[in-house]
């Protein structure tokens, strides 16, 4: 399909046409005839549940899969994309979600691997590479230093250089997959005003995101796959966040979760002086004192990789403090291992689940059990009764809208979000007296973010203590009975959970409460990698 423009103007092809794309694996249609057009200088939103097929759409455009039917065509023109170095070649970028950076090396090194222009054919030009650099980023709107470690860059910063190698390589046509997944609010608004520079110039971007605002705010034009099959097309201008989700999902969605009034009782949780060292032996949480109460949330807010991960790891039982004290109602429970305090009433959702929250080659029916497969009814002596643990994963499938084909496919098969959607239903679907929740929504869609937000309200209502910790700014304000703010392993400010101000608690998530310059100029994101290392 081609569009005319006026009469005194050429008819300019779509950069992008997927027309009639269907994708099977053995029991699922994954894509089910998707068309997809993306115009010329377009911000184009694609929205789906978890599963929905966003994902198998994309890894086809990229040359990651091969579809069953249908066709692509760029710029007017079929073309057949034998794999991502061909795509690369053709002008089609991704920049995924978690970032494909090499934290050791530096902007110009992360951007030119793979790409190194050579001198004579023998000597690596990196002149000419840092002054290409350095223009493609005045071009768009942000002065980078091409020899900056970006260990040291802020996760923002970071999401530039991304951004920055697909332009290198001449990309026309960027998708980017949940690109402000880990940003703060004001980092958020500087990528996006990079977005729109790149879609001025010309450039097509594909914008996958579970942020129905975000997407209101960036969109020219709005897709919604659901069950691999388009239900809709929208303009931002003609639609809403409740006409969205329901499309998404196929039912209305209550994106604002009520979390009632909450009834604190005695502490449940409580660190005192905590100090605990990353895998370097190099001290990222520094003297934090918090405590969490029975019948209350209590959410940490900050920018990935400001010590959050090595803090739970060491309430957990992953990772031993260095100095400081965790008990658990009065109990000290420091140095504990994993399965001791599974067994003291903690449950634990990770934001690793891959390293931490299941086992890829496992079916569902395994890692749902993983915790008490030792137990009644899920083994008798020595002797698994796998007929049990069948009754519990179809439980669990049905509960939690988990996509699968079976209770006895692998892990490893499901889509990242129907993974988290595993872990939680192990985790949430008993009772305990402490529920640690590290990135419990990350990747999933509205329709699971509503779900686990109600039972994680129910939770607290139970009486269980919750200590919730995302970098999604939204989740922790609207769940939240209190907030603290983690800034470089120490925590800055204890706020109010229903008085907070998104953009205040955004600040001091960046900051720290004062604004400090960064090592590439401009207002401060703070360097997220620097308390990781």
């Amino acid at each position: 399909m081609t569009e005319p423009q006026t009469s005194a103007t050429a008819v300019v092809a779509p950069s992008l046409e997927m027309r009639g794309i269907t994708k099977r694996y053995p029991g699922v249609v994954a894509n089910d005839h998707i068309d997809l057009t993306v115009r010329p200088g377009e911000i184009h939103a694609l929205l789906g549940e978890n599963g929905a097929g966003k994902s198998t759409l994309m890894n086809i455009l990229y040359g990651l899969a091969k579809p069953d039917e249908g066709e692509i065509l760029l710029d007017g023109q079929q073309v057949d994309i034998s794999g991502p170095t061909d795509a690369i070649r053709r002008g089609i970028n991704m920049v995924h979600q978690h970032f494909m950076l090499i934290p050791v090396l530096t902007v110009a090194e992360n951007i030119l691997l793979g790409e190194e222009e050579l001198r004579g054919r023998i000597f690596l030009d990196r002149r000419e590479s840092r002054r290409r650099i350095r223009e493609l980023g005045e071009r768009f709107g942000f002065d980078i230093d091409p020899d900056e470690k970006v260990g040291r860059l802020s996760v923002g910063w970071q999401q530039r250089v991304e951004i920055l190698k697909a332009l290198y390589r001449d990309a026309r046509i960027l998708v980017l997959d949940e690109p402000t997944a880990v940003l703060t609010p004001q980092e958020t608004e500087e990528i996006f005003a990079v977005l729109r520079r790149l879609a001025q110039d010309g450039h097509s971007i594909v914008f996958i995101s579970h942020k129905l605002y975000e997407v209101m705010a960036i969109a020219d034009r709005i897709t919604v796959i659901r069950r691999g099959k388009v239900v809709g097309e929208r303009l931002p201008s003609a639609t809403d966040e409740d006409d969205l989700a329901e499309l998404m999902v196929g039912r209305e969605v209550q994106l604002t979760v009520d979390r009632g009034i909450s009834h604190p009782g005695d502490v449940v949780l409580d660190v005192r002086g905590l100090e605990v060292r990353n895998d370097r032996g190099r001290t990222v949480v520094h003297g934090v004192d918090l405590q969490v109460r029975a019948g209350e949330i209590l959410g940490i807010a900050g920018v990935a990789g400001n010590g959050q991960d090595e803090l739970v790891e060491a309430i957990t039982g992953l990772r031993r403090p260095a100095t400081g004290s965790v008990t658990l109602a009065g109990e000290d429970v420091a140095g504990s291992s994993p399965r001791e305090l599974h067994d003291r009433g903690i449950a634990f959702v990770p934001a690793d689940r891959h390293r931490y929250g299941c086992i890829l080659s496992w079916s569902i029916a395994d890692n749902l059990v993983l915790n008490d497969y030792h137990n009644e009814p899920y083994s008798r002596g020595v002797v698994m009764d796998e007929q049990a643990m069948r009754e519990r994963a179809l439980e669990a499938i049905a509960q939690f809208d988990i996509r699968t084909p079976g209770p006895n496919v692998p892990m490893g098969t499901l889509s990242g979000g129907n993974q988290q959607k595993v872990v939680v239903a192990r985790e949430l679907d008993r009772d305990v007296r402490l529920l640690v929740l590290d990135q419990p929504t990350r990747g999933l869609d509205v329709g699971s973010v509503e779900s686990i937000h109600r039972l994680t309200i129910a939770k607290r209502d139970s009486g269980t203590a919750v200590l919730l910790v995302s970098a999604e700014l939204d989740e922790v304000l609207e769940l939240s009975d209190r907030i603290a703010v983690m800034y470089r392993g120490r925590i800055v400010a204890v706020v109010d959970g229903r008085t907070a101000q998104r953009d205040e608690v955004g600040l001091l998530m960046a900051t720290g409460g004062a604004t400090t310059p960064t090592p590439t100029g401009g207002a401060t994101p703070t360097p997220a990698g620097d308390a990781a290392r």
